[in-house]
Order: C-alpha cells, then structure tokens, then sequence
C-alpha cells in the first residue's frame, strides 16, 4: 500500500485514541510538546512517555518510518511549518451560543486551513501521479461515498465527466456494488469515507479489488479497513469546531485531495481536457444571463405607503 498522507501531527491527533495503549501514551507524548520531542533521544522520549526504547521503535515502524531518527526528523519538520503560521496553532476550536459572527468566522477560517495545510504538508506527490496516470488511461472510473464524502465524491465526478473521462459516481450500495463487481484491470474505484469504517464503502472497494482494478482510499485513517483494501491511500487530516465534527470537517481536506488528482489528470491529458472545457463552457452560455455591469440600474419605483 502506498500514497499514505496527511500531516504527522494531525495523524496522531486523529489515530491516537484508536492505537494500544503503549503506543498512544508515545503519542500522546509527542503532541503534548512536539519541539521537545523533535530533539529527544529514543531514550529521552521512552522515560518520557513510560515505555521503552523498543515500543518506540514499534511506534515509528507503526508509522510508517524506518526507525525513531526518521521519525524525529518528521516530527522536526512539521514543527518548523508550525512556527511559521504559529496563530493558527494558538485558536480554540469552541464556538459558544452567543459569540459574535465575526469571531466565529475567524475560528471556521483557521479550523479550515490547518486542516488542509496539514492534509498538503503530508500529501504524498508520487501517489497521486499514480493515481492520476491510472485515472487518465482508465476504461471506467467508479467512485463511492455517503453523506459528506459523498459530497465530495460527487463534486470529482463532475470534475472529471466535464473532461471526458468515463466516470460515475455511486451514493446507493446495491448500486455501487454491482458496478464495482464489472471492473476490471484498468479501471479505478476510489472509495471516500472519513472514518474508514464505512460498511458500504469498504465493501465496494474490496469488490472492486477482488476484480483487478486500482483501487483508492480517502481516509482521515491510514490504518482503518478501507486503507486495508486499497492500493493506494490518502489520508486527510481535520480539525474539529462546535457544531462541525469531524466527519464534517473533513470536506475540505478531501476536496483538497481530489482536486490536485483532478488536476494531474488534466495535466496528463490536456489536449482532450482543453478542447472538453471550451465545448462544455460554449454549450451553456446561452443559459447566462448578459453581463449588465456597463447598463446604468432603472431607478426603484417608490413603494406606496
């Protein structure tokens, strides 16, 4: 499996509660003081934490990484992003009854972009050149996703049918499933769920694999069951507010990952994608209405009193 993203720090926020205990109290460790972590020993990270140089080793190798010192300077990377946009780092997610609109906009603005610079700060470049070489070369894109992630799911659907390439989007399971059992080698399933625990999806992408074609996970967990059944794995990062958990906070993180996928595509097949969109813009300009910004307003009648 590869392509596994989203920032480290945010991952852990996320994955932390779910690891066993050992692990999590590294975790834990780790976000209650990341500089310090950046620049402590294996030793000093295992008293530190009350486990053991070798479950922090089995933490890093958890991760993904090759040892502690890949680690470290992971961690030392992103806390160096993090001072340059520290104010972002310093606003509460809490959003009370009666606070000012304005403040409020402020804390939706900061939740939203963290989110999505710690999605782009761990996003894994090669994974979507992967993704998008199969997406562009594909005989049939199916992609599947409920509620939020479906909203997202359905916005790359009409991304990618405005540049022709051959692609449905699936919100009913039976649905889904039958369409996902057609594929084949060369085709793609990209599968949207931000717990990766979605029952429908997860069983929509493992057909689509048992069937030979790539398969794509969008995830806020790199270690969730979906990520088990697919090929390649985004993993987005959130940040919760009042009022916006964090199934509805990953909008925007997955948007961010379809989009750039979107993008390659059209990178890959520009000529087709070029030609598409100045069809596609000249067939409904007759349906807008004309620009009026140069035509001087017909002054309002005076309603009667």
């Amino acid at each position: 499996m590869t392509g596994e993203s989203g920032g480290l720090l945010g991952r852990l926020r996320i994955e932390a509660p779910t690891m066993p205990d050992a692990l999590a109290k590294i975790a834990e460790t780790i976000l209650g003081d990341p500089e310090t972590a950046a620049h402590a020993s294996i030793v000093d990270l295992a008293e530190r934490s009350g486990t053991s140089t070798a479950t922090v080793t089995r933490f890093s190798r958890t991760l993904g990484f090759k040892g502690y010192a890949n680690l470290r300077v992971a961690i030392a990377t992103e806390t160096g992003r993090a001072e340059q946009a520290r104010w972002e780092t310093d606003i509460s997610g809490d959003i009370a009854p009666g606070d000012p609109l304005g403040d409020v906009l402020g804390v939706i603005t900061a939740a939203d972009t963290r989110a999505i610079q710690a999605t782009a700060a761990g996003l894994d470049v090669a994974a979507v050149e992967r993704v998008a070489e199969a997406i562009a070369g594909a005989g049939r894109v199916e992609i599947f996703g409920l509620g939020s992630s479906g909203t997202a799911g359905r916005e790359m659907a009409f991304r990618l049918e405005r540049i022709r390439v051959p692609v449905w989007y699936r919100s009913d399971s039976h649905t889904a499933l039958t369409n996902a059992a057609l594929l084949g080698p060369g085709d793609v399933a990209i599968g949207l769920s931000h717990s990766g625990r979605t029952r429908e999806v997860l069983e929509t992408l493992a057909e689509a694999a048992d069937h030979g074609a790539t398969t794509v996970a969008v995830t806020s967990f790199g270690r969730s069951p979906l990520a088990e059944v697919a090929d390649v794995v985004f993993t987005t990062s959130v940040h919760e507010t009042t009022f916006r958990v964090a199934a509805l906070s990953a909008l925007h993180s997955q948007l961010l990952v379809l989009d750039l996928i979107y993008v390659a595509v059209a990178q890959r097949t520009y000529e087709r994608t070029a030609e598409a969109l100045e069809l596609t813009v000249r067939a409904v300009d007759a349906h807008r209405v004309p620009d009026t910004t140069n035509i001087r307003k017909r002054p309002r009648r005076e309603k009667p009193l």
